[in-house]
């Protein structure tokens, strides 16, 4: 990473510690970030090639509460998971055993990818007094507004799977194609931030382990959404959704909180599938009012 956090100062102040533990015949790395006797813990699952450090900025605006992130097996420094397919299955089961082993009765939340393996895990038995979910991927990528952008990214990842080994991992880290991803996704027009932006995606959106891994998480992640597991939840959840967002537009988020028994739905303007970079305070601040968390003195 060469460009600065915006959020650095912030940041600073937050106690990190970072833990691994054995979850399915594998070695889950996470991070425990904010006080361990906090009233509430909260579990987080980062998106799509993504990993721990960008759910960073929601978490410098959270410093009172517990969170655990870890990086999804396959991704960051998590390795995949010995003799597993990483299917929306898998994952949703490392989710739950994680949880169990670290956190039980946690909060859960999930970003984009992470959206749909934290309510697949929670409609198949996560215990969880709350659900919070960002960027819900509420309807097929294929069906959102960059339709034909993800069917390229289909043949793109499709390609990168074929290839020989070294080649076809090589395509799938360009730089450029990962430059072109990030400069679709970031709305905001400050040009400091956009430059965090990409630097973040550059620095970590390629710490995959292995092409295998990265084509089934993908599959898993335009295969499925979560209006398939919706009508299965009955604890309160929390949606905070874009209104310019790329793979979900707006009218599919407002349709997907009326299938929550519970869901309140909260719209953030001018950002797309970046909350967690572009506006992390409003997000924090949703789900500070969800939980029912006082804001700190001097916060």
């Amino acid at each position: 990473m060469t460009v600065p956090s915006p959020y650095a100062d912030r940041l600073s102040t937050l106690p990190v510690e970072r833990h691994e533990v054995a979850v399915r015949g594998g070695v889950t790395a996470y991070w425990e970030y904010g006080p361990r006797d906090a009233d509430t813990t909260i579990v987080a699952v980062h998106g799509f090639r993504g990993e721990h450090h960008g759910l960073e900025p929601v978490l410098a605006y959270l410093p009172e509460v517990r969170v655990l992130v870890p990086d999804l097996p396959g991704f960051g420094e998590t390795a995949p998971l010995p003799g597993r397919r990483h299917d929306l299955d898998e994952y949703a089961a490392w989710l739950s055993d994680f949880v169990a082993a670290t956190a039980p009765g946690a909060v859960i939340l999930g970003h984009s990818f992470g959206s749909i393996v934290a309510a697949a895990a929670v409609a198949g038995g996560l215990a969880t007094p709350r659900l919070i979910l960002l960027n819900p991927i509420g309807a097929p990528a294929l069906e959102g507004p960059k339709g034909l952008m993800t069917r390229l990214a289909v043949l793109y990842y499709a390609l990168g799977a074929k290839l020989p080994d070294r080649l076809g991992t090589a395509v799938l880290r360009n730089r450029v194609i990962v430059r072109v991803m990030s400069i679709t996704m970031a709305k905001t027009r400050d040009p400091g931030l956009r430059r965090f932006i990409h630097d973040q995606h550059d620095t970590y959106f390629s710490r995959f382990s292995d092409r295998d891994v990265l084509h089934d998480a993908f599959v898993a992640s335009v295969s499925h959404d979560v209006r398939e597991f919706a009508p299965r939840i009955d604890v309160p959840t929390l949606l905070v959704a874009a209104q310019r967002d790329d793979i979900t537009p707006i009218e599919a988020e407002r349709r997907l909180a009326t299938l929550f028994a519970d869901a309140e739905l909260v719209e953030i303007a001018h950002v797309g599938h970046l909350i967690h970079y572009e506006t992390p305070v409003e997000a924090a601040g949703a789900i500070r009012r969800f939980l029912r968390i006082p804001v700190a003195r001097g916060r």
